[in-house]
């Protein structure tokens, strides 16, 4: 576990050969796995020697590689009794005490020890949730695929939010920005009636935040409410005319309603702000096609499936070539599409009906 810490450690001390002699016996039983029989070692070399500081961090030690947690804590304190500098100690004990809970205890130690890792869940556990962020996050670039990592920066981020907002909602009830946070809370529990009016009163007293707009706009486009969506992504695109989602939404809920040639506009707009987005493009060949654009149709229907490879809207990409082809009377093009789609829509890929 700190092996290359106890390596230097045992490089400067110098016990005496009977403890020298239990040392080695405690750690051959380390190698073999006979963690009771190291124990039993090591605790006889604290015994001959009670003021040697690496006799106590190897009982310490053996204890945690043995699952006793509780057995590790009283050697690895007094190891640092004798020698309060001994970084492994610090280490060890710090994970002795995050197992058994005493996460506020932990965090000392595992910082002397630059532990990120264990630091970072001891802070979360210890509820000092910005500093787990930063620590979690810090040792995440150096180990970005961790999964234990993954989870615990998600956990520590998730109540640190939670934190937030609940701050938000006891200070300021009455704000604009905690009528946001209750609609978002409603928008995510699919209670739409409640969002819509959590956001209007929101967009009452702050009708200049950004994105609220385009939040209530979900809220309608999730009931089909195609008229009162296409009103709320229009006041979004003007007030942040360079949010590409905003004229992306705006001009799906147009298309939506089947106003053709004002919807591939501002779809063509929000691919100018922001390139290959699928959803986009995906729309944009839907109106394209239906204004009779066979080949930017085409084009749009192939880029999709060229970025989204065996997504939902690759599928929907697949439906709409093959009646495209159809139309040409490109029977053999048409059927390959078809056969693309459904080998999606088995394998569960096409959750939706092309629309």
């Amino acid at each position: 576990m700190t092996r290359a810490f106890l390596l230097l450690f045992l490089a400067w001390q110098s016990p005496s050969p009977a403890v020298l002699q239990h040392l080695q016996a405690g750690a051959d039983a380390e190698k073999q796995g006979h963690y009771g029989v190291a124990i039993t070692e090591f605790r006889k070399a604290t015994e001959l020697e009670p003021k040697n500081a690496d006799g106590f961090l190897r009982l310490g030690q053996a204890y945690l590689e043995n699952h006793d947690y509780p057995g590790a804590i009283p050697p690895l304190k007094q190891a640092l009794k004798l020698s309060p500098e001994l970084l492994p100690a610090h280490q060890l004990l710090g994970y002795a005490l995050l197992a058994e809970g005493y996460a506020p205890e932990a965090v000392p130690h595992l910082e002397k020890a630059q532990d990120e890792t264990a630091l970072g869940i001891a802070q979360l556990e210890a509820g000092k949730l910005a500093e787990a962020v930063t620590t979690l996050q810090a040792a995440l670039t150096k180990r970005p695929n961790d999964p234990d990592l993954l989870y615990y920066f998600g956990r520590a981020s998730g109540l640190l939010s939670k934190q937030s907002i609940d701050t938000l909602l006891t200070a300021y009830p009455d704000s604009g920005r905690a009528h946001q946070a209750m609609a978002e809370n409603y928008y995510v529990l699919r209670q739409m009636p409640q969002a819509e009016k959590e956001f209007l009163d929101a967009i009452k007293l702050r009708p200049d935040i950004p994105k609220i707009h385009l939040e209530l706009g979900l809220v309608y486009a999730g009931s089909s409410q195609w008229s009162k969506a296409e009103d709320a992504f229009r006041a979004e695109t003007k007030l942040q005319p360079g949010n590409a989602e905003a004229a992306y939404r705006l001009g799906n809920a147009l298309l939506q309603q089947g106003k053709v040639r004002e919807a591939r506009a501002e779809l063509e707009r929000s691919n100018g702000l922001q390139a290959e987005m699928p959803e986009t493009l995906y729309s944009l060949g839907k109106a394209a096609s239906l204004e009779g654009d066979a080949a930017a149709a085409e084009k749009h229907w192939k880029k999709v499936i060229e970025l989204e490879g065996n997504g939902s809207l690759a599928a929907q990409a697949h439906f709409g070539l093959a009646a495209l082809y159809r139309k040409q009377a490109k029977s053999d093009q048409a059927e390959k599409e078809m056969e693309e789609f459904k080998k999606l829509q088995d394998s569960g890929t096409a959750t939706e009906t092309p629309q």
